[in-house]
């Protein structure tokens, strides 16, 4: 493998060629960890979620299909690319390579597409909790899903087995039967709608929700506080509840721009350019876009309480008992399901007009005022389950 011409430099080609093989071993011991991590977290999640009828929600719908993306970009997109990356040619065709090349645009942009829908699902359930039953039906739920696969097969699929993604617009990796690359190429007009439709579009409007999250869940620990201080209980936990909350959108929001902003950058600035950009810049990007894949069963699953004890269950190491001094801290240790809190509220209402006909006047407008207050504080501080 390593072999080398006779001649003075045969040291020097020696070194060289053993220093390319521990590279390449190196960088495919990575690739392999990161194919790993992808394929068994995501697997972890949907049979979490397929075993526990408590995770069976319309919350985790998002959860299970944003799983089931990666996993599919796990199991169809990453052994080829990393083959493609440690391989100097493209062993299987210009056709299945447009099939790869249109398969990882498509998982890609759903996965994105699915975290979308997850902050937009946690942006109902914190700032509309006594709404959220009704916005968030499985009917619409059904119309997102749909909505995030065929947006993908719009930008994937057909732009690329039509010619719509080249400068020329012909089908890409035709052109030369003995061209053994395989790589999408790009044009102005794919990468701005592509870039704008899939990510940028999408980022802001996140951003501008998960601020809107956080001023909320800050709000309300504020409130909370007070209410502690007043009847003379301990002031510490909502601290420690805000602070998981800030901690959790940072990661959630962080890990997101850290992975996907560089490869959009380098899409955009290649495409716009119509430029190449330098290979190694290009696969660094790429695989690091890849890697949310693998983190997303972390931020999404096991950063929430119930997916952690879920995973407990699976892996056979739930501790038991009510010693449990971690439950105390966790940010969301009064979660529930959405169909226990609509009972909740159910109750109250009818609680409430059987006030009515004990209440007189604007005494009573004032008492029925004051309780749906009380209760919307309430189920706030409930809903801010949805952060994790």
């Amino acid at each position: 493998m390593c072999s080398s011409d006779i001649g003075d430099g045969i040291k020097d080609s020696v070194v060289t060629c053993w220093k390319s093989v521990l590279y390449n071993v190196l960088i495919g011991a990575v690739l392999v960890l990161i194919i790993i991590i992808t394929i068994c977290g995501n697997v972890v999640v949907c049979l979490a979620v397929g075993l526990d009828r408590k995770l069976r929600s319309m919350t985790n719908c998002f959860i299970v299909s944003l799983a089931i993306t990666d996993l599919l970009l796990g199991i169809l997109v990453l052994p080829f690319s990393a083959l493609n990356l440690l391989h100097e040619e493209w062993p299987f065709g210009a056709t299945f390579c447009n099939i790869y090349t249109s398969l990882d645009v498509m998982l890609c942009t759903a996965s994105i597409l699915n975290l979308f829908m997850i902050s937009l699902d946690r942006y109902y359930g914190v700032t509309a909790p006594l709404r959220y039953s009704m916005h968030v039906t499985p009917f619409r739920v059904a119309i997102a899903m749909c909505v995030i696969w065929v947006v993908s097969l719009m930008v994937s699929f057909l732009p690329i087995h039509l010619g719509w993604n080249t400068k020329d617009k012909s089908i890409q990796n035709y052109r030369d039967s003995n061209d053994k690359e395989c790589k999408l190429e790009l044009n102005k007009e794919y990468v701005l709608v592509d870039g704008l439709l899939t990510f940028y579009l999408p980022l802001s409007i996140m951003c501008l929700m998960y601020y809107r999250i956080f001023k909320i869940a800050r709000e309300q620990a504020k409130r909370i506080n007070h209410a502690n201080c007043c009847n003379a209980l301990s002031p510490t936990l909502p601290t420690v509840r805000e602070h998981k909350a800030t901690v959790t959108l940072a990661a959630v929001m962080g890990a997101f721009i850290i992975c996907w902003f560089p490869y959009f950058t380098v899409f955009t600035y290649q495409g716009v350019n119509e430029t190449d950009v330098d290979e190694t810049a290009s696969l660094i990007v790429l695989w690091l876009g890849y890697a949310n894949s693998a983190l997303n069963p972390i931020l999404y699953a096991a950063l929430n309480r119930d997916f952690r004890t879920a995973y407990q269950r699976l892996l056979h190491c739930r501790r038991v008992g009510p010693q449990n001094h971690e439950t105390q801290l966790t940010l969301l240790h009064i979660r529930r399901s959405e169909d226990r809190t609509h009972q909740i509220m159910q109750n109250t209402q009818e609680e409430k007009l059987n006030m009515v006909h004990d209440t007189n006047g604007k005494d009573g407008r004032l008492f029925i005022t004051n309780t749906m207050e009380r209760e919307q504080s309430r189920l706030c501080s409930k809903c801010v389950d949805f952060l994790t």
